[in-house]
């Protein structure tokens, strides 16, 4: 070969690996101070606009620290579509409550695609809100951590969430999002602190996470699809809940949501499914399998006759129709009598409700069960042998 082909060659090998590499982006090249006192809000924005307006892959790189962020939206759609986000540090949100507003949000992402977070911490500094809503005074609406609105193709692996105001992470309206080895934690007397919410978004995936919370681990609002929830450790907390359901009259329907290889320790409840009320809309082809229950207070509980502090609501009846239902292979103890509950209306009863191998015991006895407006079939069950039309 000539030498001049070698030097071609090597030219182009030079421009194609360019035209390959991954853009590289730290925050602290745009100013932002690790010191946890600093206001970083704007150079974390204008990196963001940097990575977002590069053509090229992305990696977003935090390093370690702590850094005070105040309300900040990561807006897309970028021109790539592989944004990587590293985070070795933590990031902290203002003491005062009030600096967040009522837009009920403190770091939104909003119409991205192809966005992946890994790693990091994000401390919410929720302790003065809960404050201030435990003595009545005049409050906030509190925010979410973090919040994913209409995005894409999103990946978080390795995130910790910590004593977020309200709900710790939000999807909404999205489409293949994938929540891996998350630990989100809040004290188990914090108010509205669900780990993840899930709502209008279709192909999420929540795996291998520990949540512990003083709400619902995982909240599953309407027009929910295709949900896979696994290896997911819940406790304390109020359980993984698909509902509440019925806010609007009308609504989108939750189909296709499966959870399996969770472990309840200690929760309020267990698998709570269609806390509803009067309105249109449907729960079906769910599926829990392969459940443990530690000493949880309510470990399977469908209630459509939802009704939050018994206002203008005692006497409705749920609009939501709930169908094919399969509960499989859910063992452990209750810390309450009666340890499955299918508290259905009878208006619209629940249908296809599917009981195998489902083993709970309470002081070491078989527990008990209750079923109002429910059929479905039952085998090789302990706790809800009498249950079931």
């Amino acid at each position: 070969m000539k030498k001049s082909q070698c030097i071609l060659l090597f030219l182009l090998s030079i421009l194609f690996t360019s035209a390959n590499s991954v853009y590289n982006v730290n925050v602290a090249t745009f100013g932002a101070k690790p010191d946890g006192k600093t206001d970083t809000t704007k150079p974390f924005l204008a990196a963001w606009a940097v990575a977002c307006g590069s053509t090229k892959s992305v990696e977003l790189y935090v390093p370690q620290g702590r850094y005070l962020i105040g309300q900040a939206i990561f807006k897309g759609p970028c021109k790539n579509n592989a944004t990587n986000i590293k985070i070795d540090g933590t990031l902290v949100a203002p003491t005062n409550y009030w600096d967040l507003e009522n837009t009920g949000y403190w770091i939104l992402f909003n119409k991205v695609n192809g966005v992946s977070i890994s790693g990091g911490t994000l401390d919410g500094q929720g302790a003065g809100f809960w404050a201030c809503r435990a003595a009545g005074k005049n409050c906030p609406n509190g925010a979410r951590s973090l919040t994913f609105n209409g995005a894409r193709n999103v990946n978080v692996k390795g995130l910790t969430s910590i004593n977020s105001q309200a709900s710790h992470i939000v999807i909404n309206g999205c489409n293949n999002v994938i929540m891996q080895g998350l630990k989100i934690v809040a004290p188990d007397n914090s108010p509205n602190t669900d780990g993840i919410h899930v709502q209008t978004s279709t192909g999420v995936t929540i795996t291998g996470t520990s949540i512990k919370t003083g709400d619902d681990c995982i909240s599953i609002g309407p027009g929910t699809r295709n949900l896979m929830i696994v290896g997911v450790n819940c406790g304390p907390g109020h359980g993984i809940s698909i509902g509440s359901l019925g806010k609007d009259a009308i609504e989108d329907g939750v189909q296709n949501v499966t959870v399996k290889t969770v472990t309840f320790t200690g929760s309020d409840n267990g698998l709570v499914l269609a806390k509803t009320s009067a309105s249109t809309g449907f729960v079906r082809g769910i599926l829990y399998q392969d459940v443990i229950m530690k000493n949880v207070k309510n470990p399977i509980i469908v209630d459509q006759h939802y009704c939050p502090r018994n206002e203008a609501c005692p006497s409705q009846n749920s609009g939501i129709k709930i169908s094919q239902v399969t509960y499989r292979n859910i063992r452990g103890s209750s810390a309450t009598p009666i340890a499955m509950k299918f508290d259905c209306s009878v208006t619209n009863p629940c249908r296809e409700m599917n009981v195998i191998n489902v083993k709970l015991t309470y002081q070491n006895n078989p527990a008990q069960s209750s079923c109002l407006n429910a059929d479905g079939k039952i085998s090789s069950s302990v706790s809800a042998s009498s249950c079931l039309n």
